[in-house]
């Protein structure tokens, strides 16, 4: 999930209290007038006394966060990598179940080189799922049923559509007893939810 702040959003002669969301490509603004900054079209991004000011191809959009504003700029300017926001770090043990693009997996292998196609058999630190279809998530249960209990598992499913829905992931997830934690924008045309064993069961 993106970060939320209640504000005050500027943008030309439009001014209004609404809510803001800084998500991983983008800031969403929602009020008397509604705003979609890509960060990718930004021409340039400042803090400045409260309010991060960014200059889009529309004109200058001005947000009054206070004292987040400087920790929004920084997320803006210098955004976390793919495997950073997934939680991969050098030399983590990765199982991937099902064809992944192969971007991911060089990224995965210039960060590990622990990683096995199709199997469990390497104890690994993350699990990750491809459902590009609803049927996909039936060998959730099992995963969960094997992995080990500090594990994490990622189900990557498209965005968009109705086979699987969010709802679908979620709850294939808990039916095999995991607790859904953490959701990132994986690629432009999927999403990756995070779960894991609950700590009461660990």
């Amino acid at each position: 999930m993106g970060k939320e702040c209640e504000c005050v959003a500027r943008l030309g002669k439009q001014k209004s209290r609404g809510k803001a969301l800084l998500e991983t490509n983008e800031l969403i603004f929602r009020g008397d007038f509604r705003l979609k900054v890509l960060f990718a079209s930004l021409k340039s991004a400042k803090a400045v006394s409260g309010e991060l000011r960014l200059e889009t191809p529309d004109g200058l959009a001005v947000f009054e966060l206070g004292e987040q504003a400087a920790k929004w700029c920084d997320k803006i300017l210098h955004p976390k990598s793919r495997l950073e926001k997934l939680g991969v770090k050098t030399g983590a043990r990765v199982s991937l179940v099902g064809k992944f693009a192969g971007e991911f997996v060089e990224e995965l292998r210039g960060q590990t080189k622990n990683i096995e196609q199709d199997g469990l058999k390497s104890l690994p630190e993350w699990v990750f799922v491809i459902a590009e279809l609803q049927k996909d998530l039936a060998q959730i249960a099992k995963l969960a049923k094997n992995m080990p209990v500090a594990a994490g598992l990622w189900i990557i499913y498209p965005k968009g559509r109705k086979d699987p829905t969010e709802t679908d992931v979620i709850s294939a997830g808990r039916k095999a007893g995991l607790k859904d934690v953490k959701v990132v924008g994986f690629s432009a045309t999927h999403t990756g939810l995070k779960f894991v064993v609950p700590l009461d069961r660990r």
